[in-house]
């Protein structure tokens, strides 16, 4: 950190010419500084003196110790030196001294023995009235402290008697086998107390919650002596190498190695600890079968929590630490439990309320000021936002093993067709997969909102509409297969009834695309601005691929209808078949309404609209082609021309059953009423006419070029002079092709076959021909209201 110079700190603090007003308070405020820093330092000074004068006369009192002892040492160094005589005697009184001391250890030894059975049953019934307490292990316990006084008293002398049978040489085996046997009775008292006192350490949340704490605090008086003992023999056993080997030392030594250290306090901890692991497991197998109900009853951690912290701690010594210890083995065991429930393959539901409870746990044990570094290693090692992608992939796996085995079944029934789908009451077929298929999607959006998470909500709704698209593919490719084979082989070789599945499957995509509608509706209201596009979007396209198959499905229907009409339509304005059939328009007429009588029976009234527009844009795009692919001369003027506008005329008569005239003139037959022009116009007004056609279908000048060699009313020379004035004009004004594709480019020309595209017409052009693309050349108003027959024939 850098220091300012002098001249620096003046400058900082005169930067204005209005500083210099406030000179004397400056120098108050630092003469104010300097005072209190000066008191600082001889209060330091003054401090540090009195610590050395102290440290100092600690010294000379230490070497005028070690020189009293010197002296001492010194003493007694003369005195072995110059009393050999009196060592003598010295050895003497110390060996009566030794035996004086034996014998009464003898005769303690024999009184001890005598009285020991009596004061075990004593002791034993005690302890049985302390088990007999109200509440057990979390009863009031009153004589743990009188159980353990005398205890103490029966094994120091067991432990002792037994240490010096073990280093007697005089002592038989046989001899030491008779003594242990002598104490076995005691030794199962002091088993039986000491897990008395275990059990008891299992419950010590219990005994403040029942208001015994004075039972913990004689449990912990009893920890506390034996800790004590444990440490003097420890001490003892440190110590015997260097003390001096007179009797009394090695009777002191005898006693320390004939303790058996208990080291209670750690195994206090442990219990406790093992204890807090057996409420967990308890919790979980109690629940193994119900994992919501394992984590709805997680409440009892933090109950435990703000007793030990409130009841617990002010029982135990500081040193222990107890809440620190208690908080972190809760931790532990919980998180450990958690992962044992995560590794069960919980369903979804507890994925979601596990992670939203670890939430809650965080904010819970701040609340109850629980210091976060109690609480280490996070839950799941910090890592439950990993619930939530276990969560997504657990509904994605489920929901592709439920679509597989629902789509492994609805997929049978329509390739196989061996009983019809099923039929509501309005006569709308359909299958049943449908409704089970959304309920499953409808329980696991469900189940995201419970989560209250839009982040969560996105990720299901993403993969379901994953799940939507793929099921979509599926059925788009077993339309295509199924329909390739009805076309393709004979009847006899496939199984009936693929129209009544292709119905059903539209109806179903219809209905469908209504269950996302509503799905849309039900989320939109319950998510943020920040979601709710993206679940929009993604349901939306949804409904782009429902509709998708639907318009597969209709135009598989219309496939159906013109494979039945391959050859009429192949007569079609033909030299000698078509001048001499007057039924073939009507033949195709006939077979078009017969399907369609099927096909509105059957089908949603949507549905059916979409198929009208499929059935409109192939019936003209096969005339259109007809006309395309008719041989040189073929068109005879004026019997073509008017055996052109009568067919043109039925059929417009048929297809205003279903469309409204002006529709129909507007977004259907005007291009027809257009090539009707060119046919009929002459060379002078022909390019008025093609200019009509092209600046809505672009140049198409192969098409025109056959259309004027069918023509039997030009010869070779006008025919050429038109196409080099088209090819002209064209250049000139610089015709393009429109910006969006035409029904024209579906039309086949003389190398083409009609049918060998037809999967790919689905009505795609409907959609262009709106009235706002027509700016003239339209029919009268009241064109398309007469017959449309008698209106092509009133045609100039």
């Amino acid at each position: 950190m850098s220091t300012l110079t002098p001249s620096q700190a003046v400058s900082d603090l005169l930067r204005q010419p209005d500083d210099l007003l406030k000179l004397a308070s400056y120098r108050k405020k630092l003469l104010k500084e300097k005072s209190t820093l000066d008191a600082k330092l001889q209060s330091g000074v003054k401090n540090q003196l009195d610590l050395t004068r102290d440290a100092l006369l600690k010294l000379q009192s230490s070497k005028a110790t070690v020189a009293l002892i010197r002296e001492e040492m010194m003493s007694v160094e003369n005195l072995n030196d110059n009393g050999e005589d009196k060592g003598d005697a010295f050895d003497k009184i110390t060996r009566v001294s030794t035996v004086h001391r034996n014998l009464s250890q003898t005769t303690k030894m024999v009184q001890n023995l005598r009285s020991m059975s009596d004061k075990v049953d004593h002791i034993s019934s005690l302890l049985d009235s302390d088990k007999n307490q109200i509440g057990g292990s979390t009863g009031y316990s009153p004589n743990l402290l009188p159980i353990h006084f005398q205890l103490q008293q029966l094994e120091s002398f067991r432990n002792e008697t037994l240490h010096q049978s073990k280093k007697s040489s005089s002592a038989s085996s046989e001899e030491r086998q008779i003594l242990i046997k002598w104490f076995e009775k005691l030794d199962k008292v002091a088993n039986d107390f000491e897990n008395w006192l275990w059990e008891i350490s299992k419950n010590i949340v219990e005994l403040t919650r029942n208001n015994n704490g004075g039972t913990v605090v004689r449990l912990l008086k009893i920890i506390e002596v034996e800790g004590k003992e444990d440490e003097k023999a420890v001490a003892m056993r440190l110590v015997r190498k260097v003390a001096t080997h007179d009797a009394a030392s090695k009777f002191k030594s005898m006693q320390a190695n004939a303790r058996i250290i208990k080291n209670w306090r750690h195994k206090l901890l442990d219990v406790m600890n093992n204890s807090i692991k057996e409420k967990f497991n308890n919790h979980y197998l109690d629940n193994q079968y119900d994992m919501l109900g394992f984590i709805e009853g997680l409440g009892w951690i933090y109950k435990d929590i703000i007793r030990i912290k409130d009841d617990v701690e002010p029982l135990f010594p500081e040193d222990y630490e107890i809440t620190p210890y208690l908080v972190k083995a809760y931790h532990k065991h919980l998180d450990l439990t958690i992962r044992k429930v995560i590794s069960s393959a919980p369903e979804a539901k507890v994925l979601l309320e596990l992670h939203a409870w670890i939430k809650e746990y965080r904010v819970s044990m701040k609340e109850l000021e629980i210091p976060s570094k109690w609480l280490q290693p996070p839950l799941l090692d910090g890592k439950s936002q990993d619930l939530i992608e276990d969560y997504v992939k657990l509904i994605v796996t489920k929901l592709d093993e439920w679509t597989m085995n629902l789509m492994r079944e609805e997929t049978s029934k329509f390739q196989w067709r061996t009983k019809e789908p099923e039929q509501s009451d309005d006569g709308q077929l359909g299958m049943e997969g449908v409704v089970d298929f959304f309920s499953l999607l409808n329980q696991q959006c469900d189940l995201a909102l419970d989560s209250n998470q839009g982040a969560v909500l996105v990720r299901v709704v993403t993969e379901c509409s994953k799940l939507m698209k793929r099921v979509q593919i599926q059925w788009l490719n077993i339309v295509q297969e199924e329909s390739k084979l009805q076309l393709e082989k004979k009847p006899e070789e496939v199984p009936g009834g693929l129209v009544e599945y292709v119905i059903a499957l539209a109806n179903d995509q219809l209905k469908s695309a209504d269950y996302v509608e509503s799905l849309i509706n039900r989320l939109e209201p319950l998510v943020s601005e920040k979601y709710k596009m993206q679940i929009t979007n993604l349901l939306n396209d949804s409904i782009d691929g429902y509709l998708d198959v639907a318009k597969k499905c209709t135009s598989t229907l219309v496939e159906f209808v013109f494979n039945d009409l391959k050859l009429p339509i192949k007569n079609l304005i033909t030299p000698i078949i078509w001048y001499q059939d007057e039924g073939i328009i009507l033949q195709i007429i006939e077979t078009m309404k017969d399907y369609m009588n099927d096909y509105q029976l059957h089908l949603n009234s949507s549905i059916f609209e979409i198929l009208i527009e499929d059935l409109l844009d192939y019936f003209i795009i096969s005339y259109l082609s007809a006309i395309a692919k008719a041989q040189p001369k073929s068109i005879k003027i004026p019997i073509g021309l008017e055996k052109i506008k009568k067919e043109i005329g039925l059929s417009f008569d048929f297809f205003v059953k279903f469309k409204s005239p002006k529709e129909l003139e507007e977004n259907n037959f005007e291009i027809l009423k257009l090539i009707i022009s060119l046919i009929e116009s002459d060379s002078q007004m022909f390019f008025m006419d093609y200019w009509n056609f092209a600046k809505k279908f672009g140049p198409n000048l192969q098409f025109i070029e056959n259309l004027l060699k069918a023509r039997d009313d030009l010869d070779k020379i006008q025919l050429n002079d038109l196409l080099d004035m088209l090819k002209r004009k064209i250049k000139e004004e610089n015709i393009q092709d429109p910006d969006e594709p035409t029904i024209m480019v579906k039309v086949q020309g003389p190398s083409s076959g009609l049918l060998s595209n037809l999967s790919n017409l689905a009505g795609t052009y409907a959609s262009n021909f709106s009235s706002s693309n027509f700016t003239a050349g339209g029919f009268a108003s009241t064109g398309f209201a007469m017959s449309g027959s008698a209106h092509f024939a009133g045609m100039r």
